[in-house]
Parts: structure tokens; sequence; C-alpha cells
């Protein structure tokens, strides 16, 4: 059997590593603290080590450092979420779970949520403007943006609403957004198709493949 070579025995080793479950009980609190501080040491030491013994390719070197980058990863764990976001001083969204991680790399930061997820976006004034439900959610740091999946379903104060197995929000633009199916409902008409753009309250959008349009009596 030929040996292994320095990048096969990184990745084995940050394999090994994070396959150890972490404990979140009181009584083990201690351990699991040096689990996770062993788990980004060790790829460390071992990244020392192997350029101290012995010639590294310059491949080996990047995929090595790629390894480590995805190793050093900060996570934080939270129970019964609620998060604000906040949007010149006021409150634009609110969002609560029943468990969150967030995640902290040095190139990306982001925050699942699992559900029951319940969502509200707020108007100018203060009021709620729409409500959503799904069953979990991703909130991208860096993007300012809100992702919900699985059985989307927003309601509007004006009696709108949408269903979708995936919706985004947009921080920047204060659009929502699905390339996915989507249906729409109104007091007046009905509508279902592919591809979803409009504002928050659904008194504009645009579908881009719609497939039906149904006026409701």
């Amino acid at each position: 059997m030929s040996p292994l070579s320095p990048l096969h025995w990184m990745k084995n080793l940050t394999k090994t590593l994070t396959s150890y479950p972490v404990s979140v009980t009181q009584e083990t609190g201690i351990l699991a603290h040096s689990d996770r501080f062993m788990r980004q040491i060790l790829p460390l030491l071992l990244f020392y080590f192997l350029t101290a013994c012995g010639e590294l390719s310059e491949y080996d070197a990047r995929q090595i450092q790629s390894t480590l980058n995805d190793s050093l990863i900060v996570t934080t764990e939270s129970w019964d979420v609620e998060m604000m976001i906040m949007q010149e001083g006021e409150t634009k969204l609110f969002i609560e779970g029943s468990y969150a991680i967030n995640y902290q790399a040095e190139d990306r930061r982001f925050t699942k949520i699992s559900g029951p997820v319940y969502v509200q976006i707020f108007d100018t004034t203060g009021a709620v403007e729409t409500e959503a439900w799904s069953k979990r959610a991703v909130y991208l740091e860096e993007q300012a943006e809100f992702e919900l999946f699985d059985s989307v379903r927003v309601q509007t104060a004006s009696n709108r609403f949408l269903f979708s197995e995936y919706l985004k929000w947009s921080q920047n633009t204060d659009l929502i957004t699905s390339p996915y199916d989507v249906i729409i409902i109104t007091p007046q008409d009905s509508i279902s198709g592919r591809g979803f753009e409009g504002v928050t309250d659904l008194s504009t959008y645009t579908i881009t493949e719609p497939r039906g349009r149904f006026l409701v009596e």
C-alpha cells in the first residue's frame, strides 16, 4: 500500500475531527468546548508539522490551505430564536424559529433557522405589512438576504396570499423573489406560474412563466 500524501493526511484528519459529535448538555459543556478547540488547533499543528518535515508541492499547499479554511468555522447554537433586521433605525423584518445555528468563516457568515419559522415584514409606518411561514430559513449576512424553504406561505395585510417551496427577501431591494412555482391568490383573482418577483405586500409583481389565471367571484 502506497503512503498517503500530505493532502490525504490533512483531509482524513479533518474528516475524522469534524465527525465527532459535540454534546450540548451542561454536564459535558467543558468537554464540548475542548472538542471544538481540538478541531480548530489540530489541523494547524499538522500543517506546520508537514511543512517542517518535508517539501509540499504547490498544489498540495493550496489544497491544504483550502481544507484549513473550511475547517476553521465558528458555530453558535441558539434555541427559541428571535431576530430583527433594522433599516434606518426602524425594524424592517422580524423572524422567529425554534432553533438556529450561526456559521462564521473567514469568507462567509450565515445562520440556519429550523422551524416552524415565522416572519413579519413592516412598512414605513411600523405596521405589519406582510407575514410569512415556512419550515426552515437561512439568513445570508453579507448579502443581507433571507431565504425561506419548504411549504412557504405569505399573507399580506390586504389579504393577498402567496404559496411556494422557496422565497427570498432582499434587504437591499426590499423585493421577494422565487425561481420556482408560485401560486398567488388575491381578493379578485388567482394566478400560478414559475419565476416570481414582487414587492413585499404583493401589490405589484411579475411572473416569468404564467400558467393560469382565475377570477374570484
